[in-house]
């Protein structure tokens, strides 16, 4: 087994000698050097070497000394930095918008009438058989009614709501704290006022509608802050139990929408009343509770507005803005109020454009009128200057927009336009994008976007 085998011994490859192989000597660096600069050189070589050694007087404490010292003033250096940083970027610190409209709720009040089985409504049920029964259940038997819709239905089908049931539905929908009782309350009025048959005419025949003293005096329950405002003196503890407002204030704003709509039939509201509901409704906006109801927000606020007839309406206008800008404060919360107003109709832009003067002239200690007395005093701000607040200045620019929704620049005031396009080019060239001061890079966005804007409309 260990013989080769017969094609190995054929192969003269497998037989032939193999050649010595002889392992050569690795070189070295040293002897690489010896070779180029001799033996002689070799000495001189190791000598200047020495030369790159540290010196004799070297200190390392010296020298940890100095990085130490290097490293403080770095520090020093990046503090200052972060100081400086903060103190211009100081954006952080403006308030943001919000302001309460509702303290303490009261007690709510009892209703005055209570609800008695004496009445023509309640004359069915007594042919029914049941009055022995009803006496002791009247309530109870009007909320089955009320939640369930059939008292809609009984008072269409009769075309007669009476003046019990009607003071006690309303009363329901502005006091009861059980949600089903109140929103089935609201939808009840809404229908009523609201709803027409085939005539053109109100479902029902109303003997007592609501009043502004009823609406009045539910939100003053609800602890609605009439009219002066201050914070310190409707301070609130935070255990306090009833704080406004309430779930009720849904219904309300409802209710006053429907009474608002139906001015053709019934005018519930004398002008100066309805100027007065209507600041309220804009109030409403500033409180960040209601956030919630914004949808019915915007609808009261439409009809409220359009509750004028055309000859009250324009010194309605100017009394309710001035009284606004009287009371808000001159910060975002002016841009809130403006921008609350969200109509496209052309009396909703006129009471936008009026509410943004009154509170320009308000923010201007009352030293301007109009437009352009406005833009003039604009111009004079020195935009370079350190004393520039652009804070104040982002809510001009954004208050001057909104009070030229009605000025029409290839009809009348034209002169207006060019002032206004002029102070946005100066904002625009003056402020650069490096300006690390507080709302300067907001104030030059804004006066770009509106320039730009500008010129589209009018190339169009």
């Amino acid at each position: 087994m260990q013989s080769p085998l017969d094609f190995e011994n054929e192969d003269l490859l497998f037989h032939a000698p193999r050649p010595t192989s002889k392992r050569r000597k690795v070189i070295g660096l040293d002897d690489l050097l010896s070779d180029f600069c001799g033996d002689k050189n070799k000495s001189s070589v190791f000598k200047s070497s020495k030369h790159l050694k540290a010196p004799k007087g070297y200190d390392s404490d010296e020298d940890d000394k100095r990085v130490r010292q290097n490293e403080t003033y770095l520090q020093k250096f990046v503090e200052d930095c972060e100081k400086q940083v903060k103190e211009i970027g100081s954006e952080d610190e403006v308030p943001i918008w919000g302001r309460r409209a509702f303290g303490i709720q009261k007690t709510f009040p009892p209703l005055d009438k209570p609800l008695t089985a004496n009445s023509d409504f309640f004359g069915c049920f007594s042919k029914a058989g049941l009055a022995s029964s009803l006496h002791s259940n009247v309530e109870e038997l009007l909320q089955g009614l009320l939640t369930n819709g059939w008292l809609s239905h009984l008072v269409t089908t009769t075309g007669s709501l009476e003046d019990s049931i009607a003071v006690w539905t309303f009363h329901t929908m502005l006091y009861s704290s059980e949600e089903d009782l109140h929103v089935s309350a609201c939808d009840f009025w809404c229908s009523i006022l609201l709803s027409r048959n085939e005539g053109n005419q109100p479902p029902a025949k109303l003997g007592w509608i609501p009043s502004y003293s009823v609406l009045k005096d539910a939100i003053s329950n609800y602890g609605y802050l009439w009219p002066t405002f201050d914070d310190i003196a409707c301070e609130v503890p935070q255990d306090y139990p009833r704080v406004g407002p309430p779930l009720n204030i849904c219904s309300w704003i409802r209710a006053l929408s429907a009474c608002c709509q139906i001015r053709s039939m019934y005018q519930i509201f004398s002008t100066s009343e309805m100027e007065e509901l209507l600041e309220v409704v804009i109030w409403f906006f500033l409180d960040r509770h209601l956030l919630g109801l914004a949808l019915e927000l915007n609808g009261c606020l439409h009809s409220a507005v359009h509750y004028f007839v055309d000859a009250e309406w324009e010194n309605s206008c100017a009394k309710v803005a001035a009284s606004i800008a009287q009371r808000v404060p001159k910060d975002l919360n002016c841009l809130r109020v403006v921008e609350s107003i969200t109509g496209t109709d052309s009396r909703s832009k006129y009471f936008r454009s009026q509410l943004a003067l009154h509170l320009l002239m308000v923010c201007f200690d009352n030293k301007v009128k109009n437009a352009e007395e406005i833009l003039k005093l604009l111009a004079s701000v020195n935009l370079k200057g350190t004393s520039c607040d652009f804070f104040k200045l982002y809510v001009y620019l954004n208050l001057m927009e909104n009070l030229l929704l009605v000025y029409h620049p290839f009809q009348e005031k034209s002169k207006i336009i060019d002032l206004w396009s002029k102070f946005l080019r100066s904002c625009t060239s003056q402020i650069t994008c490096t300006d690390w001061r507080s709302y300067a890079s907001k104030v030059r966005n804004k006066a770009s976007y509106l320039l730009q804007n500008m010129t589209l409309k009018i190339s169009s």
